[in-house]
C-alpha cells in the first residue's frame, strides 16, 4: 500500500445531490421540492413546532412540575446504615469515605428506617424526629 493509492472505504462517500440540472438528472424543474407552497420557496419555512396556525402541542399542554438543581447536594442515610458503619462519631467526611453518600453531597440527614443498637454521635449531620429519638434511645446524640 502506498500513500497515493489510499482510497476511502467502498460506499463511505456519496456524491452530493445536484438539483435543478435538467430533466435527465431526475431532479430538474422543481428540484425535488414539489409544486408551490411555503416549503418550495427559498427562505420559506416555519419554526419548530409550528402546526399551520393551530395551537401547537407544547402550548396546548399544561405547564407542570419543577425539579430543583440543588437536590443533588442532598443525601440521606438510614439507621441501618449507621449500624453497619459501626463508628462512634459520624460526620459528613466519614460517610463519604464509607461510600454511604455521594462525594458531591453537602447536606446529609438520617431517616428512621431499620434498627440502631450502637451509641452513635452525629456531628454536622441532621436527623428526622423519629431517627433522633431512636439514636438517643440507643445512647447516642445528635449535635
Amino acid at each position: 500500500m502506498e500513500l497515493n493509492t489510499i482510497k476511502p472505504a467502498e460506499g463511505s462517500k456519496r456524491q452530493r445531490r445536484r438539483v435543478g440540472r435538467g430533466i435527465g438528472s431526475g431532479l430538474g424543474k422543481t428540484a425535488g421540492r414539489g409544486h408551490k407552497g411555503q416549503k418550495s420557496r427559498s427562505g420559506g419555512y416555519h419554526k419548530v413546532g409550528f402546526e399551520g396556525g393551530q395551537m401547537p402541542l407544547q402550548r396546548r399542554l399544561p405547564k407542570r412540575g419543577f425539579k430543583s438543581a440543588s437536590l443533588k447536594y442532598n443525601a440521606e442515610i438510614t439507621l441501618s446504615d449507621l449500624e453497619v458503619l459501626g463508628a462512634a462519631e459520624v460526620d459528613l467526611l466519614a460517610l463519604k469515605q464509607a461510600g454511604l453518600v455521594a462525594q458531591i453531597a453537602k447536606v446529609v440527614k438520617v431517616i428512621k428506617t431499620g434498627e440502631l443498637t450502637k451509641a452513635v454521635v452525629l456531628k454536622g449531620v441532621g436527623a428526622t424526629a423519629g431517627a433522633k429519638a431512636a439514636i438517643e434511645a440507643a445512647g447516642g446524640s445528635v449535635a
